[in-house]
């Protein structure tokens, strides 16, 4: 049986964002302006679209989102996580605490809300 949480509870918003790409983890960089976080920072959503000209973007702040991770799994449950600095995530104990509903070790993504 095939499991998915895409989307369930989600609601974003549009922003300037002229370095992201889709699926990854982003911060606030300036008003109405998100970019690329740096090993070790706080995220305040994942990246869900990218406009053609590459000068926008759609974030979900909210909601179930899959991120890719990096080094040690994220632990199921209340589980600290930072920005891996390369568009995903990492299991940070001194991270905000997120609710980490799946991990997919083969193929190196994670499932939590936001």
């Amino acid at each position: 049986m095939n499991y998915s949480y895409e989307g369930i509870g989600q609601w974003c918003a549009t922003f300037a964002g002229s370095q992201t790409e889709e699926g990854q983890v982003v911060k606030l960089t300036a008003g109405k302006t998100v970019g690329p976080c740096a090993a070790g920072d706080g995220f305040c959503g994942v990246a869900q679209s990218v406009s053609r000209d590459g000068e926008a973007c759609t974030v979900a702040l909210g909601g179930m989102v899959q991120a890719a991770y990096t080094g040690t799994a994220p632990a199921l449950g209340w589980s600290g996580l930072s920005a891996d600095g390369a568009g995903g995530v990492k299991a940070d104990s001194t991270g905000h605490s997120y609710l980490v509903v799946d991990v997919d070790s083969t193929g190196g993504t994670v499932t939590f809300v936001l």
